[in-house]
């Protein structure tokens, strides 16, 4: 991958034009307090999905040790506190969102978190190695995303996971038509450049590709927020391909998308379509690659990979002949609608987080009962006949995960 001349990272921190930017400019905008999310459900069936989404046949002990790289204001702590067991780690560059992350650890007593001013590039200084890897909207900023990545890997523990979120390029084209604008415009965070920046946004042509997330994302409700959309001094994105080849340079398997069903040629409206068999005989990658230009309005890719050496960790075969043992236990966005459905249906199951409305699973009577009985105890085979096809669709469709460990939970 390339990278920007002359941007390249300085350990002598307060140098790079990103660490500038969100010292002046934190994101997320730190909020007041984290009480809502003290008083969630953080409790071990939300640890157990969060888990099994990442290692189906790895046991969940409760514990771990997880590093956030680029957390922000926020991250680090909402992390610290939703899984008291883990040990978590936050780094970043910007010492506004260091400060921010200390005073949350200080607030909510958090033990369990340690924060460093430390570029990801940077990390094997830390002297320590991780189960987990979260990096979440921040590699796109990096000078060098590829360096970064590789840093990332090289302190992934034996079986480590990394999760990974970069931008997409086609559900973002308004940002970036704006972001032109801005820079031809010499538009900058400074006087009243944000204020007229946003009155002149009111007046953006209805059909202009910006105009969806104008309307639906948070992030343009906030200066700091509009800021890192529009005038971030350095921002990429990845298409599949380029963000599957990133992996393989870094040294990285592809595991599954966080949210596999809009990349699926059987989810969905795009399986109703004479294409959907000619997609789902390509290789997979090339199914991915098909289906995000299918949607064109995906705004980003998140990733779960693991190390090359490990071709174990995070697979999920329904041949296998011990698939009938695996407990799936149900997300808890997963719900099910029963009103205005198509002849012959009794619900249609939808995960909430999608944000792809034909993300839609037809059920009959029985399989909405055998979707109710979905407790994450019971396994394949207790379900009945033909649970596994049926918990297969469920899973693909980003309804289930799966507990492959053998552990009696």
């Amino acid at each position: 991958m390339t990278s920007d001349p002359g941007m390249a990272t300085l350990n002598a921190y307060g140098g790079d034009v990103i660490e500038r930017f969100y010292d002046r400019h934190p994101y997320p905008p730190p909020p007041r307090d984290l009480d809502a999310v003290a008083a969630g459900d953080g409790g071990r069936f939300g640890q157990r999905v969060a888990h099994h989404l990442v290692w189906p046949g790895r046991p969940h002990t409760g514990a771990g040790r997880v590093l956030i790289a680029g957390c922000g204001t926020t991250q680090a702590a909402r992390h610290a506190l939703q899984r008291p067991g883990d040990e978590v780690v936050g780094v970043d560059v910007s010492s506004s969102g260091v400060e921010h992350t200390r005073r949350l650890a200080d607030r909510y007593a958090l033990g369990n978190l340690a924060v460093h001013r430390l570029a990801i590039e940077d990390v094997a200084e830390l002297g320590q190695t991780f189960d987990h890897v979260v990096c979440t909207g921040v590699l796109h900023h990096l000078a060098d995303p590829l360096a970064g990545l590789r840093a990332l890997r090289g302190v992934l523990a034996p079986g480590g996971a990394v999760t990974l979120m970069v931008y997409a390029p086609y559900g973002r084209a308004g940002v970036y038509l704006m972001q032109d604008y801005c820079r031809r415009l010499g538009v900058t965070t400074g006087g009243d450049d944000l204020a007229d920046l946003v009155a002149t946004l009111r007046e953006l042509p209805t059909a202009h590709p910006l105009g969806r997330l104008l309307r639906q994302s948070r992030d343009f409700g906030d200066d700091d927020s509009l800021a890192d959309a529009l005038l971030n001094p350095r921002d990429r994105a990845y298409t599949v391909p380029e963000l599957l080849a990133l992996l393989t340079a870094a040294g990285l398997r592809f595991g599954r998308w966080a949210r596999q069903a809009p990349y699926l040629p059987d989810c969905g409206s795009i399986s109703e379509t004479p294409h959907a068999a000619r997609i789902a005989a390509l290789p997979g990658a090339e199914q991915y690659a098909a289906l995000e230009l299918f949607r064109g309005t995906l705004l980003r890719h998140t990733v779960i990979a693991f190390d090359h050496a490990d071709e174990t960790s995070g697979r999920v075969d329904f041949t296998d002949p011990e698939a009938d043992g695996w407990r799936p236990i149900r997300v808890p966005t997963a719900i099910a609608v029963e009103d205005r459905l198509p002849p012959g249906a009794a619900a249609a199951l939808l995960n909430r987080a999608h944000s792809e409305t034909d993300l839609v699973t037809f059920v009959t009577a029985a399989e909405l009962a055998t979707f109710r009985r979905i407790d994450g105890t019971r396994t394949i085979g207790e379900l009945g006949s033909g649970a596994r096809s049926f918990v297969e669709r469920l899973y693909r469709g980003d309804l289930v995960v799966l507990d492959a460990s053998g552990a009696t939970s």
